[in-house]
Parts: C-alpha cells; structure tokens; sequence
C-alpha cells in the first residue's frame, strides 16, 4: 500500500483577507478552507467581517463554516502570527480589542513597516457614509444583498447544469450603477486622502467587496499605494505580499483547478476531539477569561 503525500503548502510572508460573512448563505467558506489549507503565511491579516454577527443564526453555521475558524487556528497554532481586525458586521468583538491568546490577536487596526513602506491596516467602515448615519439601513442593505447573492446561487446551479457560464448580479450592478461606482471612488479618495496626512505610504482595506491595487493622487496631499483585499463572496480574493511585492490572488472556480488543491489537513492535537459546539463555546471562555484577566 503506497500511503498518500500530503501537497506542499505555499510559503507565503503576508496574507490578507476580508469580508468572508461566516454565518450567511452566501460565504464560499469552501472556497476560502481549501485556500488557507493550501498556504503557509508568516501573518495571517483577517480585515474585518470575517464572522457576520449582523445575520448570525445558530440554524445556520455549517461544518464548512467551522472549518475556516479551525484551519484560521491551525495556522496561529503552527507558528503563524495571526491578527483579526474588527470590520462593522463583527464590530461586537471591538470590545475584545487588545485581547492575544498565542498567536492569535483581536485589534482595530494594525500598523506595519513593509520593505521600508509604512502600511496601515484597517478595515475601512469608518469612511462609509451610509454605514455611519444610517445604521438600520446598511443593516437592511446588508440583508437584501445576502438575499440576492443566495438567488444568484441557485441561478448559478442552473447555469451549470446547462453549460453555462456563471454571472454575479452584484458585481455587475456594482459596475455599471453609477451611483455605486461613485461610491467606490469616493470611499477610495476618503481613505486614501486620510491615510496620506496620517503619513502612511500604503493602505490596506476592505469593506467594500472590490479588490483593487493602485497608486492614487491626492491633489494637493500627495499619493498613497492602495489596497483592498476583496472578499469571498463574490470575487474570492486575498492579497499577498512576498519580497516587497503585493499581488491579488484570485481562486480558481473551475473544478479541474479545485482537484489539484488539499482538501483536509490535521487539526492541532487540543482541536482533534471536540466537535463544533465545543470549539466554539471554548473560543468564547477563552475570549471572556482573558478579558477578565
């Protein structure tokens, strides 16, 4: 019997992930395992909305969904420095800020000296206009587009089972609605333009949905490399950073690409035994005691 080698992972200095929604129907949280079991980053940025608290539901947290929060562990538990940054639909751990438990960090936003490159981290709701006066209707907005993706979902079945391509109808209204193109660009300046009088050279956000990776001007302020990490919900997208050099990774959609990649790996030895209530409720003593503490 020829015993099965286990896929190398890629090494990988930086990782930056947004916007997952665990909790909602529309998460690839497939998508987003098979990728983090697939790389070995020495941090590990988890940008805000990771765990959508918003539309968390206790009749709905699948196994897939936990095995995101178990392979996000594995990671801190082998040596990866792992920061989770609070975003808006997971505001309810801002209390939790300054919280470490190993490798694992609860924090607002994170500052860091990349290649010589001052580069500040944060999710990005605080220059969301709508999020900050009208509050019950990004809520709304949030549960309307959850409602949509869920449709696109079942159209996409459809598609398949006819030879057809996938479409994302929110990406496309993103793109083609004016209003929302507006939007974009004027959350991109706001952020931008603060970034560059706190005297950062970079940014990296989220938020949005809209991976993106450019140089914008500021007239009269100056100009700032900018960042957005997308999400995995429509776009299934990171940002990774090796040598000085940031890149958007993208994740295969097509099934042939799927198969090449692991799809399981070995829990640290205290995860093996509990099942996912236990793990979840041990996360929460943990998070209560240390705060305590």
């Amino acid at each position: 019997m020829i015993a099965s080698v286990k896929p190398k992972r890629r090494k990988v200095e930086l990782v930056v992930i947004s916007d997952v929604h665990l909790g909602t129907y529309g998460s690839q949280a497939y998508d987003l395992n098979q990728y983090l079991l697939g790389i070995k980053p020495d941090k590990l940025i988890l940008n805000g909305d990771i765990i959508d608290f918003w539309q968390f539901s206790k009749r709905y947290w699948p196994n897939t969904h936990m095995k995101v929060v178990k392979s996000i562990l594995n990671l801190a538990a082998k040596g990866c420095e792992v920061y989770y940054i609070t975003g808006n639909h997971d505001e309810t751990l801002r209390k939790f800020a300054g919280l470490r438990i190993g490798n694992f960090e609860i924090i607002n936003k994170l500052e860091l000296e990349l290649n010589g490159v001052k580069t500040w981290f944060f999710h990005g709701d605080v220059f969301d206009i709508i999020m900050h006066n009208n509050k019950w209707l990004a809520k709304l907005g949030a549960m309307g587009y959850d409602a949509l993706i869920l449709i696109n979902s079942f159209l996409n079945f459809v598609n398949q089972l006819f030879g057809r391509r996938k479409v994302s109808f929110s990406k496309k209204i993103k793109d083609n609605v004016k209003s929302a193109v507006k939007f974009i660009g004027d959350f991109e300046n706001t952020a931008a333009k603060h970034a560059i009088q706190k005297g950062f050279q970079a940014i990296v956000i989220g938020h949005i949905h809209h991976p993106e990776m450019k140089e914008i001007v500021v007239p009269k302020v100056g100009h700032i490399q900018y960042l957005n990490s997308g999400d995995w919900v429509e776009n299934l997208t990171s940002l990774e950073y090796n040598q000085g050099i940031w890149e958007i990774y993208r994740y295969p959609r097509d099934k042939s690409r799927r198969k090449e990649e692991p799809d399981q790996e070995d829990a640290p030895e205290e995860l093996v035994d509990m099942d996912d209530k236990e793990l979840f409720e041990q996360m929460v003593r943990e998070f209560r005691q240390s705060k305590k503490a």
